[in-house]
């Protein structure tokens, strides 16, 4: 631990400190060794990590950049649009929750808060939203993912103006309080996550080259000869790798509120996506791998309540569920009947700044969300089952 700080500071350049957690450098040893002992697992481990990072990543970032610098060049202000335009609050709380991520369901629940937006608007935002499982869609399927969203902000807008008839704007608010002070950045140093963030850099321009001939199919490892894991293999599992050890060295300098910039928020965004990315499929290929069992048809003799539990996953605090249950419709395990219900009813990493802003509020609108989500998912089910 102590070799590893020291050779860390030598690396920043004589920073004070080096912070990360020690136990995801382990997963990755671990990965390291299973990959040496056994070139079979440790291909598919390589295939995993690669995929993840140029079927997803990549496109994660480049999103994420344009949103941060769209929202920050043009100068809009949210919280004065919902303030402002009392009649509009609920479509336009549903279409800051169903943008890809959180951060527009977290303006609302602060804005509700505050005393500026009723209850049927966090309604309107907490159901849209897809948190960044709909990232993963939009990489993967993006007229599946438009088409999702389109539906989300659909149901948002109707559930929100129906809360609002039914409980009143102000249902379960409490007296608005100020915000307290935000507390100064720490710039005493930097963190090891700091000294990956160049050669994280500069992986992901070529990544999100070879991430688009990807997603066209064009296969530049077959091209160029290569009959295992070839140069463009190995470049997205070291965007993996990448993510995975600045994501465990909790990089707290992304932090908007020390001042930083968006790259510091694309990459901190990012790599949380690519960890339960790598996540999902890592445990689907390993799964599939070592124990022979066709997921596929596992889940089909389960098919009837499938919808019903990815609902219920939806209501599960964070986005790392989430994507998971995205990822299995991606692969084919699960229908689009369960990807829809579980897009409506999860409210992402929404939730858990709702819960410790209004947790009354928050507890009963996600509740509430799981009735459209079943409406949804089992309307769809008995249509294209």
């Amino acid at each position: 631990m102590t070799a590893l700080a020291l050779a860390g500071r030598g690396l920043a350049g004589g920073y004070r400190s080096l912070k990360f957690s020690p136990w995801p450098f382990g997963i990755i040893l671990a990965f390291a060794a299973v990959a040496a002992l056994d070139p079979e697992t440790g291909a598919i481990i390589v295939g995993a990590l690669s995929d993840a990072y140029l079927q997803v990543s990549v496109f994660v970032a480049a999103t994420l950049a344009a949103f941060y610098l769209v929202e920050r060049y043009l100068g809009i202000d949210t919280a004065a649009l919902l303030s402002k335009h009392r009649r509009w609050q609920v479509p336009v709380a549903a279409f800051l929750g169903a943008l890809p991520g959180c951060g527009g369901a977290v303006i609302v629940i602060t804005q509700y808060v505050a005393g500026r937006t009723s209850f049927g608007a966090v309604m309107a935002a907490l159901t849209a939203t897809m948190g960044d499982a709909a990232f993963l869609l939009l990489a993967r399927e993006p007229l599946t993912g438009l088409g999702i969203f389109a539906l989300g902000l659909a149901v948002g807008v109707m559930s929100g103006y129906a809360v609002d008839r039914l409980h009143g704007p102000d249902f379960l608010r409490r007296e608005p309080q100020a915000e307290p002070p935000r507390p100064p950045g720490d710039r005493r140093g930097t963190n090891m996550a700091s000294v990956l963030r160049l050669p994280w850099l500069a992986v992901l321009v070529p990544g999100l080259v070879l991430g688009v001939l990807v997603a066209f199919q064009v296969d530049l490892d077959a091209m160029l000869g290569f009959q295992g894991p070839g140069p463009v293999v190995w470049l997205g599992a070291a965007g993996a790798v990448l993510s995975l050890l600045m994501w465990a060295a909790k990089d707290t300098s992304a932090c908007p509120q020390a001042g930083n910039g968006c790259t510091a928020r694309v990459i901190a965004d990012t790599n949380f996506v690519t960890v339960w990315v790598i996540t999902a499929y890592l445990g689907y290929e390993l799964a599939v791998h070592l124990t022979g069992l066709d997921l596929g048809e596992l889940f089909k003799v389960w098919q009837p309540i499938i919808p019903l539990i990815a609902v219920l996953i939806g209501l599960l605090p964070g986005c790392g569920p989430q994507v998971l249950v995205t990822t299995l419709y991606l692969n084919g395990v699960v229908p689009l009947s369960a990807q829809l219900g579980n897009a409506i009813s999860n409210d992402g990493d929404a939730l858990l700044p709702a819960m410790a802003l209004a947790p009354k509020a928050s507890l009963v609108a996600t509740i509430y969300s799981a009735v459209p989500a079943l409406i949804v998912a089992y309307g769809t089910y008995w249509l294209w089952a």
